[in-house]
């Protein structure tokens, strides 16, 4: 037998009662370094267009942002929430 591959269309089958319009948060502070990168991309590959995420990163994430727009050019808007000095909060919303 052969598993159906999962998708964005069939993912979510759930009867929890959660709002998908709701903004999702993620505290990028939590996320071992080593992985941090790589389970961010994940997170926001998830995002259904028109949705957003919020980032929230112990600096300004420059590096992950420049990587964000070569691997993903235009996919996302991204504003800034809030601008440290101790969290950035960064919303990212599927734009493509």
């Amino acid at each position: 037998m052969t598993a159906e591959p999962i998708t964005l269309t069939t993912a979510h089958t759930c009867n929890c009662n959660h709002d998908d319009a709701e903004t999702i948060v993620l505290d990028g502070r939590t996320i071992p370094h080593a992985v941090r990168h790589a389970a961010i991309f994940g997170a926001l590959e998830s995002i259904q267009l028109g949705f957003s995420l919020d980032l929230i990163a112990p600096h300004d994430p420059l590096p992950l942002l420049a990587q964000l727009e070569k691997a993903r050019p235009g996919a996302f808007t991204v504003s800034y929430v809030e601008r440290g000095p101790e969290a950035w909060r960064i919303r990212f919303t599927r734009a493509a």
